[in-house]
């Protein structure tokens, strides 16, 4: 069997490889490094590249291909003719978007096209799984009442007591110029599932994170973080008190999910993929299980100018894809999460 998996040397990508490898598949990764075009030296994914080249040897081939490249993907289709896709690779930063809107654009919304056309021209029936965002439902969510609590805020409508759904309204709202390349990339992946009948799902990612996340300020929330505990560098909070919501989910989680996915593929589905509830924090309460795990006091300034489009609180509402795959579950809490992300930094710096 065999996967190809774009963004293969970012987060979710290495992980996706690294597990499907373990379980005997023949693994292409694609990833021409545009991480480091978009935030710089600290966004560079070349050293997990290399991990993926050690640890997985002959399983493993690396494409040098960008994804903006139409021609190129769809050969790299053809000769690989995999059996399934995963697609990862991103402009993953909204506040970034503003300042690139055409690479932000051809890389989230038109590499996505490009990889479905291909997709469908080599093989319909091939599952293509593609990492969304939560932010395709803009500001939305912060339309819901809240209360505010000492270290957090919280849903204060029953309604949202586990969290957002995946019906839940994605237009009327301020996206940020990325969020509205993930609607298009989102929308197009759904409508190649239900009008080719092609088995496609969209996993609307919460905060994905792990140990091998190469966090920048931008982009990557607990790795950045935790990157600052440690080297006793600035972390900036924007806005909402410092009590803004998000829900974690590691990795591994996600790369699980998707197994199960590929085992019974489903056509034009979405799911809200994060952390849930248990593993939800605020920044305050972040800081506290960074500093437990790192013996350093967290150094940051408050800025009161939230980011654009910014979530106030967000819980990803998981009981659909319990449902739809009740094999699987959140199986690495927030702090362990954290544990691994100090432990993995330490030993890189």
């Amino acid at each position: 069997m065999k996967l190809l998996v774009t963004g293969s040397s970012g987060l979710i990508g290495s992980e996706v490889c690294i597990h499907f490898a373990g379980l005997g598949w023949e693994i292409h990764g694609v990833d021409n490094n545009q991480r480091a075009v978009f935030f710089g030296p600290q966004g560079d994914t070349r050293w997990n590249q290399s991990r993926l080249s050690d640890q997985l040897g002959s399983s493993f081939s690396h494409h040098e291909v960008d994804i903006r490249d139409r021609e190129r993907v769809l050969n790299l289709l053809k000769e690989v003719k995999p059996d399934a896709v995963v697609h990862t690779a991103a402009q993953p930063s909204h506040d970034r978007a503003a300042a690139i809107p055409f690479d932000d654009f051809d890389t989230n919304a038109v590499g996505t096209l490009n990889l479905l056309e291909a997709n469908r021209q080599v093989n319909a029936d091939v599952p293509f799984v593609h990492m969304s965002t939560n932010k395709v439902y803009g500001d939305r969510p912060n339309t819901i009442a809240l209360k505010e609590l000492e270290t957090r805020w919280d849903y204060d409508d029953p309604a949202y007591a586990d969290g957002i759904t995946e019906n839940f309204p994605i237009d009327q709202s301020k996206h940020s110029l990325f969020g509205a390349s993930k609607v298009a990339a989102d929308i197009m992946v759904q409508e190649y599932g239900r009008y080719f009948g092609m088995p496609t799902c969209c996993l609307r990612g919460g905060c994905l994170t792990g140990p091998n996340h190469s966090g920048v300020e931008l982009h990557g929330f607990l790795s950045y973080l935790v990157k600052c505990n440690l080297e006793g560098r600035e972390y900036k909070v924007f806005g909402y008190k410092g009590k803004q919501v998000r829900d974690n989910i590691h990795s591994h989680d996600v790369a699980c999910f998707i197994e199960e996915f590929l085992k019974a593929p489903r056509v034009a589905e979405v799911y809200n993929i994060g952390g849930g509830r248990d593993n939800s924090c605020s920044i305050w309460e972040a800081f506290k299980i960074a500093e437990k795990f790192s013996g350093n006091e967290q150094v940051y300034q408050y800025v009161d100018d939230n980011r654009v489009g910014d979530h106030i609180c967000y819980i990803s509402n998981l009981d659909k894809m319990r449902a739809h795959y009740p094999n699987w579950d959140i199986t690495i809490s927030l702090e362990e999460t954290i544990r691994q992300i100090v432990e993995a930094t330490n030993l890189r710096s």
